[in-house]
């Protein structure tokens, strides 16, 4: 008897399967095997790009395989997530951006959508424990009572500057709360502009890693008031936490690798894995430390991703906060 028709079509079926799942598996292996686009959602220079470039350097020091930066700025980090978003799935092309872009921008308001809905999450590979709360030689500011008190004698007597709608705006925001005060706001852009900013007296504070201030400090030009994280970074000497001044606060900054939404899984799985192997490279634990004060972290892609959900379910409480400025 002849098979029927439907029972070729499934054969045919299981056959197709059969021969795709190995093609599929042979490509994740084969990764990486071409240049790489990492697209850093920040400009140059800033620690966005420091970290994401020294992760490409180590990445090709592993695996043979370059990685090209390229910075997109603009939109508060819409325009280099967009990029990404929109890009093949095929492993060629991942963010390197921070909480900021991913969380942030969608509480307040200029993004729609969660950080994983067009993404998909490979590792958080470092986070930044050296944010500083920094002051002007001007203001003659140098501790958080030295900052609530100055508030306290009226409107504009503080000026903390910022980027509107960024993760230092949030930071911003929340000290004010925790502290009771009330500073004066101003949008004076990235962290190029906030350094002359203060340099200049324009502003009083401003919300910065310490790696592109500590020079400052050292000649007096700038304060470093606090640092950002409720566990002292033994890397930033005797700066004190928010906690240490009587001001419960810890806001570090998770930097993200993240791959369009449809990355095969195993490549995911693989970017994390040599991430992990990269954080346990001591050349590397030295740059981080030389270049931005910052000790190494990393979690893997389950971690990374509950770590993610509970700082936005966290962030979220302040959505009204930052909508108002």
């Amino acid at each position: 008897m002849k098979p029927s028709f439907r029972t070729l079509t499934a054969t045919s079926l299981v056959v197709a399967l059969t021969t795709l799942m190995p093609l599929a598996a042979r490509a994740a292996d084969a990764w990486p095997n071409k240049p790489i686009q990492v697209v850093v959602p920040a400009g140059a220079g800033g620690d966005t790009d420091f970290n994401a470039r020294t992760m490409a350097r180590y990445f090709e020091k592993l695996t043979g395989t370059t990685m090209i930066v390229t910075n997109i700025n603009g939109g508060s980090g819409t325009m280099g997530m967009n990029k990404v978003e929109n890009a093949a799935p095929d492993g060629n092309t991942l963010m390197f951006g921070h909480i900021g872009m991913l969380i942030v921008n969608e509480v307040s308001g200029l993004t729609k959508h969660k950080f994983d809905d067009k993404l998909t999450i490979a590792c958080i590979p470092a986070v930044d424990k050296s944010v500083v709360l920094v002051a002007s030689k001007d203001s003659g500011l140098k501790s958080v009572s030295d900052v609530i008190a100055k508030a306290k004698e009226g409107p504009g007597a503080v000026i903390y500057g910022t980027e509107f709608g960024g993760f230092s705006h949030l930071q911003g925001l929340i000290f004010q709360k925790v502290a009771g005060i009330q500073m004066k706001f101003v949008d004076v852009g990235s962290v190029s502009d906030k350094i002359p900013a203060l340099l200049s007296g324009r502003i009083s504070l401003a919300s910065i890693s310490y790696g592109a201030v500590q020079d400052y400090q050292k000649t007096g030009d700038m304060a470093m008031v606090a640092q950002y994280s409720s566990t002292p970074n033994p890397l930033l000497g005797d700066i004190k936490t928010f906690d240490e001044q009587g001001s419960k606060l810890d806001m570090t900054k998770p930097y993200v690798i993240a791959f369009p939404k449809g990355t095969s899984p195993e490549i995911v799985k693989k970017m994390s894995d040599i991430m992990e192997k990269i954080s346990q490279d001591p050349g590397y634990a030295k740059a981080l430390k030389d270049g931005f004060k910052q000790p190494v972290t990393f979690y893997p892609t389950e971690q990374a991703v509950q770590k993610l959900n509970a700082i936005r379910d966290d962030l979220m409480q302040y959505k009204d906060l930052l909508k108002k400025r």
